[in-house]
């Protein structure tokens, strides 16, 4: 996974103020003002709804609006299933994506990613389980949520790990949300479950004792906001307002306020997640 040389150019040549960057926006993104955003709100603390508040908060939102911000726009953010997020840029009722959406060659085919944060699915359990190692899952129950890439995440892991060993597969237990999946897990319908080691360390602070991390993640890869292939101007202005964040500081301060400082990405990268 890297940036090619070409590219990495591209983003320092692109690295210029808000105004230049305005000025460089497909004009009726420029006239409307505002910068279209749509996320699927259960996962946090990528994106999800303050339950004090009903406020749409986490670490997408905050750069989302201050990407848009430096472009002279307003973010406006709209909400819709995760298995929805894709279908509403395609069609046109977003301008990008940036919702802990993991860049993957099946939807490279059809748009592009700048990708601004590392990633890799990641097995847990109840505190109480017997599970100790990440073997220790061969022939369990695993749920994930179904429309992710998780599931073939755990397929090809369990090939590679549970076959070798000369244990049975894991079972792939369907979820809708990853809320759902750990409802799944708390209620003793699956036995483990798997989702993004970024939004682990959330769920683990929100329901203290409740969970346990096994083992090391069981993938790689980046999440990255995601455009339209046709849509290169957008692409690009967006990717000079995020190098400009990294730069400054303010990438590092919004990592840092949601705990996810260690999964910082140096540079924006295109197209870099898994092969």
């Amino acid at each position: 996974m890297k940036c090619t040389a070409v590219v990495a150019a591209s983003f320092v040549a692109l690295i210029a103020g808000a105004s230049a960057q305005a000025a460089e926006l497909p004009e009726a993104i420029k006239q409307a003002g505002v910068l279209n955003l749509t996320v699927s709100a259960t996962y946090a603390p990528m994106e999800y709804r303050d339950p004090a508040t009903n406020e749409l908060v986490g670490l997408d939102i905050d750069l989302g609006t201050e990407i848009a911000k430096r472009l002279s726009l307003k973010a406006v953010f709209s909400e819709t299933k995760f298995a929805e997020i894709i279908p509403a840029l395609q069609t046109k009722r977003a301008d990008m994506i940036i919702s802990g959406l993991s860049d993957r060659p099946s939807r490279r085919e059809t748009a592009d990613f700048v990708d601004y944060l590392k990633t890799g699915p990641q097995f847990f359990v109840l505190a109480d389980s017997a599970a100790q190692a990440s073997l220790d899952l061969c022939g369990k129950k695993v749920g994930t949520t179904r429309s992710t890439i998780y599931p073939l995440d755990i397929e090809r892991w369990s090939k590679a790990n549970c076959e070798a060993a000369g244990k049975p597969a894991i079972v792939f237990g369907p979820g809708e949300t990853a809320v759902d999946v750990r409802n799944q897990l708390k209620q003793g319908r699956i036995d483990a479950a798997v989702q993004g080691s970024e939004t682990l360390p959330y769920a683990l602070k929100q329901e203290p004792g409740k969970y346990r991390v096994v083992g090391e993640p069981i993938g790689s890869g980046y999440q990255g906001m995601m455009f339209r292939k046709e849509d290169v101007a957008l692409r690009e202005v967006v990717t000079a307002a995020f190098a400009a964040m990294i730069k400054d500081g303010t990438y590092k301060t919004i990592l840092t306020k949601w705990g996810l400082a260690e999964h910082a990405v140096a540079e924006p990268l295109l197209n870099a997640g898994t092969p």
